[in-house]
C-alpha cells in the first residue's frame, strides 16, 4: 500500500474528518462555476476583512485536505491565495508575481479542490521565485522548488482565471470534460 493509499484509507476511517472535508468542499466553488474563469483584481486594502478572508481560506484548505486555495475558489475576486510554502507552513500571498522561473520543467498530475475527482498532467517550472505581500501588506518573497513551486503556479493561475483544464493536453482535457459533464439520467 502506498503512502497516499494509506492516507485515503485512514481518512475513510475517520467520519469526523470526512464530514469536515465535505463541508469545506461545499464552500469551495466547483467547475464550471463562472467565478473560476474570472481574473481577480489586485488587493488594495490590507485590513481586517482581508485577514479574516485569509484565515477562512487557510481553514477551508486544511479541512478540504488541500495544499493551496485561491480567493477566486471561494468566490472572492481578489489576488490572494494561501498555500503550503513548506512542510507545515501555510502562508498567504497577495498580489503575487512570479519574478523568476527556472528553465527546467516537469510534467506531473495535478488535482484541484474546484475540480473534484480529476487528475491532469500539467507542465510547470520546477523552481520559481514568487513575490507579493502577506495579509498585513508586508513584502514577501519565496524561492520555491517542487512540489511547492507547482502549487504556487497552480494558485497563481487561478487568480488569472486559468484552470488545470486549460494547461493540460487536449486528450486529457477531453477525457476530464467527459467525466465532469452532468449525466442525463433516464428513468
Amino acid at each position: 500500500m502506498t503512502e497516499i493509499e494509506g492516507q485515503i484509507k485512514d481518512e475513510q476511517l475517520d467520519p469526523e474528518r470526512e464530514a469536515r472535508r465535505r463541508l469545506a468542499l461545499s464552500q469551495i466553488r466547483q467547475y464550471p462555476d463562472a467565478a473560476l474563469k474570472m481574473a481577480a483584481r489586485p488587493v488594495e486594502e490590507f485590513d481586517d476583512d482581508l485577514r479574516r478572508l485569509v484565515e477562512r481560506m487557510k481553514q477551508l484548505m486544511r479541512d478540504a485536505n488541500g495544499i493551496g486555495l485561491a480567493a477566486t475558489q471561494v468566490g472572492v475576486l481578489q489576488r490572494v491565495f494561501v498555500f503550503n510554502a513548506a512542510e507545515d507552513e501555510v502562508v498567504a500571498v497577495a498580489n503575487p508575481e512570479i519574478v523568476e522561473r527556472g528553465e527546467e520543467t516537469t510534467v506531473d498530475d495535478e488535482g484541484c479542490l474546484s475540480i473534484q475527482g480529476v487528475l491532469l498532467p500539467v507542465e510547470r517550472a520546477t523552481t520559481i521565485v514568487i513575490a507579493g505581500q502577506d495579509e498585513n501588506g508586508a513584502a514577501v518573497r519565496y524561492s520555491l522548488e517542487e512540489p511547492y513551486s507547482r502549487v504556487a503556479q497552480h494558485e497563481s493561475d487561478h487568480l488569472d482565471g486559468v484552470l488545470i483544464l486549460d494547461r493540460t493536453t487536449p486528450e486529457a482535457r477531453r477525457e476530464a470534460l467527459s467525466l465532469l459533464r452532468p449525466r442525463i439520467v433516464l428513468s
